[in-house]
């Protein structure tokens, strides 16, 4: 117990001398999910700079085994060492563990192991299991990890399907069913285009979705056009 106070003490400290009162307060306005009280005010080069140096500590699972966190930045500094891990079966088996004690929609989207790419296969049954998990920021992490790594080469029409299933009432979620579908029509426009065209998703999620498309430049000036038609109106 002692050894993890020390690690958390140690890591405070270093947190709230990089502190900024400004940027927390513009911090907290950005994540209205959680308590401003939470928030130090440390800027994400400083905290992936802190990242890089604890992954490396043979400390540092007191720390990561301490959960929940009191501090938002904690979150963050937990996300960015899981990221850091080489090692897939590591890096899973801490981000199983963390995942359910994620709170809010910077950590769940920043949080990206770059081991993944090397695994995708792997990946995979992960992603499906988060999907289902109903668990807000899990469901989010799942959908932006299929985003993030199954919209080129490895793309299946089986992966939109999966994401167009999904019903939540949860506006994190439902904001990463669009950004995801936004993204698709930008890579697989053809292969993607019938779920817009037949409104397979939520009405509120369809049309976040096109917006998110029409304000990409990846989407030519045709292919906006004949997607603002496909709005619902109503």
């Amino acid at each position: 117990m002692r050894g993890e106070e020390m690690i958390i003490d140690e890591i405070r400290e270093m947190l709230y001398a990089e502190k900024d009162i400004a940027y927390r307060d513009f911090q907290a306005k950005l994540i209205p999910t959680i308590d401003k009280e939470t928030v130090i005010g440390v800027r994400t080069p400083a905290l992936r700079k802190m990242a890089k140096q604890f992954a490396r500590r043979e400390d540092i699972p007191a720390f990561l085994e301490a959960l929940s966190h009191k501090y938002f930045e904690e979150n963050q500094l937990h996300a960015f060492i899981i990221a850091e891990r080489k090692d897939f079966a590591q890096c899973m088996e801490e981000l199983t563990a963390f995942l359910p004690y994620v709170d809010n929609w910077a950590t769940c989207d920043q949080m990206s192991p770059k081991v993944f790419k090397k695994h995708r296969q792997e990946l995979m049954p992960y992603i499906r299991e988060w999907i289902a998990s109903g668990q807000t920021y899990t469901v989010r992490f799942g959908v932006g990890m299929l985003m993030g790594h199954f919209l080129d080469e490895d793309f299946d029409l089986a992966y939109p399907q999966m994401v167009s299933e999904i019903r939540s009432e949860e506006y994190y979620v439902n904001m990463m069913i669009a950004w995801y579908f936004a993204t698709a029509l930008a890579k697989q426009y053809e292969a993607v285009l019938p779920y817009i065209e037949e409104k397979r998703l939520e009405t509120w999620t369809h049309n976040k979705a096109i917006r998110k498309a029409v304000e990409s430049y990846r989407i030519t000036p045709e292919q906006k056009g004949y997607l603002k038609g496909l709005k619902i109106r109503g």
